[in-house]
């Protein structure tokens, strides 16, 4: 029997979440509870309809013409490892295509331990990039933006490493949360202790999404604070040395 994804909603023209153009799937459902998250309605809302992979993609290859040579899809969210199931047969199904697969994930759901491990190490097989994203490398912050400790995401990074699959290391910053000099040098560190880092990126905070919160009637905590000047984006890039990735 088919397995059907919850899907949050498509794009078919993604230009910012993996190389070249994309055919973007976001899942409903995270593990996370970001403070500048601009998806909250994928977290605990019935605003998802259920796909099979055939479905995707059949609606994805139209679009193949414009992928060029490195374009493909990505599947983001919400956390796109929480329906490992379904991203397992999707990505088999994509690559017998011939299609660049790509998981934009912020790692909260990764264990080394029981199927789920299993399950991870078999899709690492048709995953061609994952775009991880390192929220804060202080964990006692981290647990202050996201609810979550960040020691399972930063063992993801290292397992991802030791198996050489390419990752895009990607970090939010956000004014008073996940800018601080000292922990941008912590996760520059961090970084330079894999080996299997094509790129990366500082993604300046943004109050995009603040309207979806104020339509689930949830506390935006993050209210009052600005997004980030262009100094400090340009001091995140030289800390984190971003040139030295391109």
């Amino acid at each position: 029997m088919s397995i059907k994804g919850r899907v949050h909603s498509i794009e078919s023209f993604g230009s910012a979440d993996g190389p070249g153009v994309r055919f973007m799937v976001f899942l409903h459902g995270c593990p996370l509870r970001c403070q500048f998250c601009h998806n909250p309605d994928t977290w605990g809302s019935k605003k998802y309809e259920e796909m099979s992979a055939d479905q995707i993609l059949r609606q994805a290859l139209r679009y193949k013409n414009y992928w060029g040579t490195n374009g493909g899809i990505t599947i983001s969210g919400g956390e796109p490892l929480l329906q490992i199931d379904f991203l397992l047969e999707l990505f088999k199904k994509a690559k017998a295509q011939g299609v660049n697969t790509c998981i934009d994930t912020s790692g909260g759901c990764f264990t080394r331990e029981g199927e789920w491990f299993k399950k991870f190490e078999e899709l690492m097989n048709y995953t061609d990039l994952l775009l991880v994203d390192i929220k804060e490398i202080n964990d006692e912050r981290h647990r202050v933006l996201t609810t979550k400790s960040n020691e399972n995401i930063l063992d993801m990074a290292r397992y991802l490493s030791d198996i050489n699959k390419p990752v895009w290391i990607r970090h939010v910053l956000v004014p008073e949360r996940s800018d601080y000099d000292e922990d941008l040098d912590q996760l520059n560190e961090f970084i330079k202790t894999l080996n299997n880092v094509e790129k990366v990126e500082v993604l300046p905070y943004h109050t995009l999404g603040v309207f979806k919160w104020e339509e689930l009637g949830i506390d935006y905590q993050l209210e009052g604070i600005q997004p980030p000047t262009a100094e400090r984006v340009e001091n995140a890039h030289k800390r984190l040395h971003v040139e030295d990735y391109k």
